[in-house]
């Protein structure tokens, strides 16, 4: 063996052998990077999404002495409160970094460290649950393509940025565990991965359901096919079951004993234990038969189903349980909700390349192993994919699960595709070949097709719309009311939770669906009469009004109600009983005190 022979089996050694060391190398590396590059943005406190901000005031209460249990925040719809549906998992990283920092450097700049660190930290996991996978299914030194797919999804790296500290990321670390425990040979191993990632991510909130429940699905379609897969779907029934279970007693909120259907409650802890039950029973008894096999889980996901629909018929519907017009108002007007094919084409491509790629290239690297041991992990990873997919068509939210779970395939495809292309006697091919190949199987091509195309020219409204939302939920501009003594503002559900975050006020209300009355408040308020606005404002206590104007949310006062309050306090119309506020001179926001 010459020297360049040597050193090539040496380094695919130390890529084997090592690929879970250097894959953390890897990640703390690419933190570092962000960390770094998100540095302006960390030093603002630039939480640019509501539920960022609402994360931060759960920690914040957490430290400040609020119940373990006891989630609602206090100062949204004061004195009663703002209930919150989620769970106190993703507030320990968060408030473990804000204690491990203060000492050294405050409390101000402890909380910023913490939400630069802490949504990277979900990052390591996501990213060694995809090498696992890819080493198991792929080739052990295909690793680092997996590593580097990753960082072209960018809706899926858009949950782990510095900053968005809310809980998709470590959803998305489950998922990332789910799929690597389906791809594991070890039937004891993979299964115990596949049912506590589930019960774990369940118990940080619904999100993942159809995922979980498509885990489980596969697993049982795997062991239907053969019965030899039952130390998998035995140990997996236990882990779903029993980790809900854990979690359910851990974390849910005394709110959360309620039988809702948004959160992993009473309603939908007992689902998860029954399944793990009867998957835990049908893997012991093990009948030798296929068909037998097939009938006994059919009839034992039929039993889940019926049981569910008559005691708990209430949940049969959307989980949110809202009102009907509080649906038709707010929640069927969000844009991630929708369906991928609803949005323009643009962010749709972006979103669907990768997932397009991951299936097929599953599907081709299933064919390729229909007479290996591989073919039943690939065939389960290729069934997650299309799930993944299919959701898409449902919501367009699923685009970051989507891209994450088409890695493996987008691997498989350039594992084929790049060494053929590598090894061609055309140096042409071997050079632009190469590139060009890698383009298309990491998706990186849609960014080029996007960058040139005729650009969409954004509107004058679209411009201004723009402008407020940069503006006004800044720091200089909303620090400026930390002068005025503690008081309840009067504002937009979509400003509340940032203006509790940045001042010591309070807010009437946010985007939070348990807390429907007090969202219907404000838009009753800012879209009906100046009379009705004044006593939807007392009966809250509000005592001042602040305003951002053209901020997205006020164009739907000023746009479905032409004559409503707000629409009428924008074209000068000011009640007697508004006395404005004087703010800085090129402040974005108007404020008025309410007498």
């Amino acid at each position: 063996m010459n020297d360049k022979q040597h050193g090539d089996a040496s380094l695919t050694q130390q890529l084997d052998r090592n690929w879970l060391s250097l894959t953390l190398i890897a990640w703390a590396v690419i933190a570092a990077w962000f960390v770094w590059q998100r540095w302006p943005a960390i030093h603002w406190l630039s939480l640019g999404d509501t539920d960022d901000n609402m994360r931060l005031m759960q920690v914040r209460a957490l430290l400040n002495g609020q119940g373990w249990y006891d989630l609602r925040q206090y100062r949204l719809n004061p004195p009663v409160g703002f209930d919150m549906h989620w769970s106190r998992i993703v507030d320990l990283p968060i408030a473990g970094l804000i204690l491990a920092f203060r000492p050294f450097v405050g409390t101000a700049l402890a909380e910023r460290l913490a939400c630069g660190i802490a949504p990277l930290l979900p990052l390591s996991v996501a990213m060694a649950g995809l090498a696992f996978t890819v080493r198991r299914l792929v080739s052990p030194f295909a690793w680092p393509l997996a590593l580097i797919f990753l960082l072209m999804c960018t809706a899926t790296m858009l949950m782990f940025m510095p900053l968005r500290i809310d809980h998709h990321g470590w959803q998305l670390a489950c998922l990332s565990l789910t799929v690597a425990g389906l791809a594991d040979p070890r039937q004891r191993r993979g299964g115990i991965t596949v049912g506590l990632a589930s019960a774990v991510s369940l118990s940080i909130g619904l999100e993942m359901l159809p995922y979980a429940a498509g885990a489980g699905a596969i697993l049982g379609l795997r062991w239907i096919w053969d019965r030899a897969e039952a130390e998998r779907l035995t140990v997996y029934g236990l882990a779903l079951a029993g980790g809900s279970a854990i979690g359910n007693v851990l974390f849910a909120s005394s709110a959360n004993a309620a039988l809702r259907c948004d959160a992993l409650t009473p309603v939908w802890l007992s689902v998860m234990i029954e399944a793990g039950a009867l998957l835990f029973i049908l893997a012991r008894v093990n009948p030798a038969s296929r068909s037998v096999r097939f009938g006994l889980a059919a009839g034992a996901g039929a039993a889940i189903i019926i049981a569910f629909a008559l005691v708990f018929p209430q949940c049969l519907g959307r989980p949110e349980q809202v009102s009907p017009e509080l649906a038709a108002n707010w929640l069927n007007n969000v844009r991630e909700a929708k369906p991928i094919y609803a949005h323009p084409w643009r962010g749709a491509l972006t979103v669907a390349a990768l997932p397009i790629i991951g299936v097929i290239g599953a599907l081709i690297a299933t064919w390729r192993a229909r007479r290996s041991d591989r073919f039943a992990a690939w065939a389960a990873v290729l069934l997650f994919t299309l799930l993944a997919g299919g959701l898409l068509l449902w919501q367009v939210r699923a685009g970051a699960a989507a891209q994450l779970l088409a890695v493996p395939g987008a691997v498989a495809l350039g594992w084929v595709l790049l060494p053929w292309c590598l090894a061609h006697r055309s140096v042409l091919v071997r050079v632009f070949g190469t590139v060009a190949g890698f383009l298309l199987v990491s998706g990186a091509f849609i960014g080029l097709v996007i960058r040139f195309a005729a650009p969409d020219k954004p509107s004058t409204n679209t411009k201004a719309v723009n402008r407020a939302g940069a503006s006004c939920p800044t720091i200089p501009s909303l620090d400026v009311l930390n002068r005025l003594p503690p008081q309840t503002i009067f504002t937009f559900i979509d400003l509340g939770p940032r203006l509790i975050t940045l001042t010591h006020h309070s807010a009437v209300a946010g985007p939070y669906h348990r807390n429907g009355a007090a969202i219907l408040d404000v838009q009753h308020a800012f879209k009906r009469s100046a009379d009705e606005f004044h006593a939807i404002a007392r009966r809250h206590g509000a005592t001042l009004l602040l305003t951002c104007p053209n901020m997205a949310e006020s164009t739907v006062y000023t746009v479905r109600a032409k004559n409503g309050f707000y629409a009428r306090l924008v074209r000068g119309e000011t009640p007697a009983w508004l006395e404005p506020v004087p703010l800085p001179k090129r402040s974005p926001l108007k404020l008025w005190r309410i007498h």
